[in-house]
Formats: structure tokens, sequence, C-alpha cells
């Protein structure tokens, strides 16, 4: 087909994760069931921290955020997948293409920033614990996370910005399930040079920072708690970064997987499927990890079930 100029009038196909018809019943329940234990479980996690007074801290009020964030980034791709499902369509509007990319691209990098934020304030809380509440007050907590939106915005605006002088085919397919930028980089009729180095550039200073942050924090908590002489301070200190370490360890395992071995096999399908673990199954695993590792989530947890239980 012809490349248009206007590229507002296109339509995109979304090939999704399979093209097997007697398949679609089976993956429209599965991802309606995740869908819905992730936006289920998350919003618990934030209704126990915000009712719970003992959850009013720095960490729950991260985790909180994670929660939020969580639930955003999976309603920006799965709700758009399964009414293409029930609808026998694969059919995406120019429009709703950039859109998803603009807040896949922003909820991507608050989850990053979040789990850096959330191990800089375990690193402070074990290294640092006369100074916490200093150091970690409401304020700086809130331009912590005020700071994490504004450079997102700032990032996924540039990614948009370099996409709109893009030109691409009416009916363009897009190997995937929803609109990712790599995908849509490739399926453009025009040169992307530039919004490739560009991708690759921010891509690069958005993973290696935070991730230096994290590991920086982690290698300081480590170095602390050997200096410990007891071991039930050093047990207790380090429980509280457990759930932390397995959400960081399932998101980046998770994204570098998927990256990797796109980069490996060159197999877009095989990429479509794997990426469903870090923007599906991942948040909606965070929910169990920090209930089930965490005691005073789950007593919040109970409290707020069993109050709206016992109501008339």
């Amino acid at each position: 087909m012809d490349a248009q100029n206007d590229s507002a009038t296109s339509q995109f196909l979304l090939l999704g994760l399979s093209e097997d018809p007697d398949l679609q019943p089976f993956l429209f329940g599965l991802f309606l069931s995740m869908y819905l234990v992730t936006v289920l479980g998350n919003l618990l996690i934030i209704l126990a921290v915000s009712s719970d007074s003992h959850l009013h801290t720095p960490m729950y009020f991260f985790l909180s955020n994670l929660s939020f964030i969580d639930i955003c980034f999976t309603s920006t791709t799965v709700p758009k997948m399964l009414v293409n499902i029930q609808a026998q369509s694969k059919g995406i509007s120019y429009i709703e293409c950039l859109t998803q990319v603009y807040f896949l691209v922003i909820f991507l990098g608050m989850d990053n920033f979040l789990l850096t934020v959330m191990a800089y304030d375990r690193f402070v809380a074990i290294c640092h614990p006369l100074n916490y509440t200093v150091i970690m007050n409401p304020r700086f907590c809130g331009l912590l996370v005020l700071m994490s939106w504004l450079i997102m915005f700032l990032v996924s605006l540039i990614d948009i910005l370099l996409m709109k002088r893009l030109t691409f085919s009416t009916g363009t397919k897009i190997p995937h399930f929803f609109c990712e930028l790599a995908q849509i980089l490739n399926a453009a009729s025009s040169d992307t040079l530039i919004n490739n180095i560009v991708m690759y550039i921010l891509t690069a200073l958005l993973g290696m920072i935070p991730m230096t942050g994290i590991l920086f924090s982690y290698s300081q908590i480590v170095s602390s708690l050997l200096r410990m002489s007891s071991i039930a301070s050093k047990y207790k200190a380090f429980s509280t970064c457990g759930s932390h370490l397995c959400v960081v360890s399932l998101f980046y395992g998770t994204v570098l997987g998927v990256y990797l071995s796109s980069a490996v096999t060159q197999a877009s399908q095989g990429s479509s499927t794997a990426s469903v673990m870090y923007t599906v199954v991942t948040p909606m695993l965070n929910p169990f990890i920090y209930s089930l590792r965490n005691k005073d989530v789950k007593g919040a947890l109970g409290r707020l079930l069993s109050g709206a239980a016992s109501r008339p």
C-alpha cells in the first residue's frame, strides 16, 4: 500500500499473540482474568495503605504509587486487546496507537524510577536509621515521585513528537498485541534513524541510571549488614528488602529477557509473547509478593476486608 503523509487517517493492524481463531476465546478469558486480578490486587494494596495509619510511611507511600502505576500500565494494553478479540478485529487507529505508546513509555519509566526510589528508601532506613525521618520526609518523598513523573512526561513527549514526523502505509501490520515503540518504528515507511538513535540513548539512560542506583543502594545495605554483630538484627533489617528485591528481579528480569531474546532471535511473535511477562504478569504478581511477604500489609488487608465484611 502507498505511504500516507497524513498519518492521522492511518489504521494499524495489531496481529496479537495468535491468529488462530480457535484460540481467541481462551486468550480473552485468560487476559480478562489476569486484568481483573491485577486491578483488584493493586487496588487492595492502595486501599490498605491509605486506610491504615501504621502504613503512612515512605516505604508504603511508594508502594501505593507503584500499585497505581501497575493498574495504569496494564490498563493501557489489555482492554484494547480484549475489545479487539471480542469484536474479531485487529484494527487500532493512528491516534490510539500514538496514545498507547505515550502512556506505555510513561508507566514503564515510572515503574523503573519507583523501584529505584524504593531501593534508596531501604538504603536510608538500614544505613542511616537515626536520620531516616529527617531525610525521607513527606515533602522529599513527594518531590521524588513528582520529578519522576515530570521526567517521564518529557521523555515520552520527545518520542511522540519524533514519531509524528514518520509516515506509515495504510493497514500497517504490527506483530504485537499493543503498540510498542520499537515495533512501530520498524513498521514506518520513512527513515527512522533519528528516532532509533534517540530511543536507544533514552533507553540506555533510563535503564542504566536507575539500575546503577539500585545496585549502589543494595551494595551499601549489604556492607552495612555485614558490620552488624547480631544475626537477628541482620535478618530483621534485610527482611524489609525481601519483597522489593523480588519485584526488582521480576521486573528487570522480564524486561531484559524480552529485549535480549528479541535481539538474538529477531522473532517478533516470540517477543510479543515474552512481553506479556512485564506488561501483564509482573503487575499482577506485585501485590501478592508484597502482601504475602509483609506482615504489616497482610494485617492491613485483613483489617480492611474484615471491616468491609462487617458493614451492613
